[in-house]
């Protein structure tokens, strides 16, 4: 009997072996590359000549954000990720001027309120390893971490039915800000899109107890956003103060199953830190630098829930619950979430869609409008530069680049590798790619001055 390794060896002798890895490479070693067969034309538009033809199959990257699902994917969107936020704080690229350093901002953290005590592992300002209320002090690795104390006093349909409203929570937060914005400076609330601009983008991280919790970088723009000056009145210490404020006052109205009156809120735990730009680290006061904030941000966006995660797909049915391999609280909340969606009342929850996110229904990064760049528009960018490189190498000059049709008729034909020699060495080629990235990165970091 063959085992995996012999499999491979096998491959690794394969006649088309070489042209498997250069595609392979090509896409990074994606873990679930996606299949096409089809064609692509190049056509000079003017007078109709087809100047490139392509006629085969392509490979295309999978594009999930989740390093548990495709670490080469989650690589790309976290650099995306870290790129739109960078450029939201620093300016002097992707259309956003350097002037938006100098406006009030701050790094926001907002929280999920108690559902019940959980384990933790908590220190005390020395360093020291403080007791959990369950009265042990955990190892970092304590499966038990996140999970409730007590499992069957825990307010699982609670927690569900906040996490299914934190995009409603969110709208309401910010609604809520412009008001008290309006209500610290004596203007009216219909005049202040008129004078001023609540900027941001915001992560959603799933913390060990399987709930999220939002980080934000909020801004004050002038009217028309990053390119306008904000009015004099807006400082640093108004944002903090009318967020603060915000985040006190916003309730969504839900109910519990049998009709009992159910409030959301936040939790009482509110961070908010000025954002800096002279340094790559906190400093004393609690300030945080620009390039240390959006490698957090970027990180945030493609992380799990810890380490006991919760699916990666979506649920099916109760046998997929049944045999998911995670810790019993995770699997409590996708259960308590599968249950409430077969309730009318929260049919527009779509709760059964949700079952896996363990009923977070957001994306995981998004962003006013002004705030910065859009991943579409960077995608769009490398769309761009490889579509150049090809008519480059065909000899077409940049200035008629402008004069060139792109015709693509793909077909899907499927999704992955043809078995597991193939996903082991795709790994390893994704694996040694990412290490040489980081070892380049790495290598440019110490060169600057």
């Amino acid at each position: 009997m063959w085992t995996l390794d012999d499999r491979i060896r096998d491959r690794l002798k394969a006649a088309d072996y070489g042209d498997w890895r250069v595609r392979v490479e090509a896409i990074g070693g994606c873990a679930k590359p996606i299949r096409l067969a089809g064609g692509s034309t190049l056509m000079h538009a003017p007078t109709g000549e087809v100047i490139d033809e392509f006629d085969g199959t392509a490979w295309v990257p999978c594009g999930n954000r989740r390093s548990a699902v495709c670490p080469t994917c989650s690589d790309r969107y976290a650099a995306d990720a870290f790129h739109l936020i960078r450029a939201g704080l620093s300016g002097g690229s992707k259309g956003v001027p350097e002037s938006v350093t100098d406006r009030p901002r701050a790094f926001v953290t907002l929280t999920p309120p108690s559902f019940g005590q959980v384990h933790n592992r908590a220190f005390t300002a020395t360093g020291k390893a403080m007791r959990c209320p369950c009265g042990e002090r955990h190892h970092e690795a304590d499966p038990r971490i996140g999970g409730p104390i007590d499992p069957d006093t825990y307010d699982y349909t609670g927690a569900v039915l906040w996490q299914a409203h934190t995009g409603v929570l969110w709208h309401r937060f910010i609604t809520r800000l412009r008001r008290e914005i309006c209500k610290r400076v004596g203007i009216r609330v219909r005049e202040f899109g008129e004078v001023a601009r609540v900027s941001y983008g915001k992560v959603a991280e799933y913390q060990r107890r399987g709930l999220v919790h939002f980080h934000a970088v909020i801004r004050l723009d002038g009217p028309e956003g990053a390119a306008d000056l904000p009015p004099t009145w807006a400082t640093t210490d108004l944002l903090e103060a009318s967020v603060r404020a915000a985040a006190a006052a916003v309730v969504v109205k839900s109910a519990r199953p049998d009709g009992a009156r159910l409030r959301l809120v936040w939790g009482a735990q509110v961070d908010i830190r000025p954002i800096t730009r002279t340094s790559d680290v906190e400093d004393e006061d609690g300030q945080i630098s620009e390039q240390r904030l959006a490698g957090y941000i970027a990180k945030y966006a493609t992380k799990g829930t810890g380490k006991t995660e919760a699916a990666d797909r979506p649920i099916r049915s109760q046998l997929d619950i049944d045999h998911l391999h995670i810790s019993d609280h995770h699997r409590r909340m996708i259960q308590t979430a599968w249950d409430l969606g077969d309730l009318a009342r929260y049919e527009e929850l779509n709760l059964h869609r949700w079952a896996h996110m363990l009923g977070f229904r957001g994306h995981f990064l998004t962003k006013s409008r002004a705030y910065s760049t859009t991943f579409k528009t960077l995608r769009g960018d490398r769309q761009a530069h490889r579509l150049a490189e090809r008519m480059t190498a065909l000899g077409i000059p940049p200035e008629d680049f402008d004069d060139i049709t792109v015709v693509n008729d793909w077909e899907f034909t499927g999704t992955g590798y043809a078995d597991d020699a193939e996903r082991e060495l795709a790994a390893a080629i994704s694996d040694r790619t990412r290490q040489a990235r980081q070892h380049k990165h790495r290598q440019e970091q110490d060169t600057r001055p």
